[in-house]
């Protein structure tokens, strides 16, 4: 477990730290509106995928967990968020041998790792990483998400018409705490 921990610690580090990654002038929109989060490598190859492809993303209802790695392994300019858009953040935990969650000081370092400074500055304002969750949504998110304005949601409608009848869709992983 230790070295998954650590192979998804390096994996974080070197997305978050890479200068340049290939894209395509994608006019796609992904929006993620119910993602309850998951196991952090899950995401860090989803988001990996979406960095890549230059997809811009729309935060539009929850976004809590894992889901909240979009905030540091996309670039800022292309996400953004709706006013009913909410981030949960939490320690990272693992089951233990009778499948009861423990806390996961190396899963908890690595969000932390990923984490862009002004959400790292949020989190410790807010009670920092524990095992409770924190919820920023509303004015708390000024400065750290961009808020959808109208001319992204022209430029949307746009790209619908010209990308249907495919829908580009976002399915997240389903919870940990789900799974019995």
């Amino acid at each position: 477990m230790r070295g998954l921990l650590l192979g998804m610690v390096a994996i974080a580090t070197a997305l978050t730290s890479a200068m340049t990654l290939a894209s395509t002038s994608a006019n796609a929109t992904m929006r993620i509106a119910e993602d309850r989060g998951g196991q952090i490598g899950h995401y860090l190859q989803a988001f990996a995928t979406l960095r890549s492809s230059g997809e811009k993303v729309v935060i539009d209802g929850n976004c809590l967990s894992a889901c909240t790695l979009v905030l540091g392994l996309i670039p800022k300019s292309r996400v953004c968020a709706t006013p009913r858009a909410r981030f949960g953040f939490h320690a990272a935990w693992m089951p233990d041998g009778e499948g009861r969650p423990v806390t996961s000081p190396m899963g908890t370092e690595a969000l932390w790792n990923i984490y862009p400074s002004p959400v790292k500055r949020w989190i410790s304002r807010n009670g920092g990483l524990s095992r409770k969750m924190i919820f920023m949504q509303g004015r708390a998110m000024r400065g750290i998400v961009a808020e959808c304005g109208e001319t992204t949601r022209r430029a949307e409608a746009r790209s619908d018409r010209r990308n249907a009848p495919r829908p580009v869709r976002y399915t997240g992983a389903s919870a940990a705490s789900d799974r019995r």
